[in-house]
Parts: C-alpha cells; structure tokens; sequence
C-alpha cells in the first residue's frame, strides 16, 4: 500500500511532509508534491503532517481523488526527489480552500 497525494496540495505545496518520511519518497514538480508509490513503505507519518490533509492512504482515497493514484506514480518518474522542507509559494494562503484545483497543476 502507499500513500497519495491529492487535489488540495496544488498551488499550496507546503512541504511539511517531507520532513518526516523515513524513505525519501516525496518528488517535487512546480506547484505540487507527490509520492513514489514504489519507495513509500506506508509508515503513515506524512499524513498527520500534511496541513491541506492532502496525503491519504491508498485505502482511504476518497472516490474523486482516485486518479491522483496513478497522477502520483506517473509524475514521480518526473520530477526530483525532495528531502527537506522548504518555504511554500508566496501566494499559497490564496489556494488552501479552493476547490477544484486540477486545472492548475503544472507538469
């Protein structure tokens, strides 16, 4: 099992996550995070973490967040690993209630 993220970490990116995970399985692209499903070993201490509660287990997903599954699997074969925490986006604040946010994500 793995953990994913989901529709709320667009645009608001915080990277609290990443701090914790044991395995480095956190890949960062422009405005979102997501995770290795073949490195994250489901030990569930990214997703208390995550302050947008972005992150559930495979098992939890929610039924409109399913296709963020293989989004997270998909782009992180793409984008770099990230390890530590970093500042999020100035305008971030501006995009923690925002519905809706597929349409801004930036591959």
């Amino acid at each position: 099992m793995t953990y994913v993220v989901v529709e709320s970490c667009i645009r608001c990116k915080l990277t609290d996550c990443v701090e914790v995970c044991p395995v480095d399985c956190f890949h960062e692209g422009p405005n979102f995070l997501v995770i290795d499903p073949e490195e994250c070993i489901d030990c569930s201490l990214c997703e208390p973490e995550c302050p947008v509660n972005a992150i559930y287990s495979e098992d939890e997903l929610p039924e409109e967040q399913q296709h963020f599954l293989e989004l997270n699997a998909e782009l992180s074969e793409l984008w770099p690993v990230i390890t530590e925490m970093k500042e999020p986006p100035v305008d971030s604040d501006d995009w923690l209630d925002v519905p809706d946010k597929l349409q801004y994500l930036e591959r």
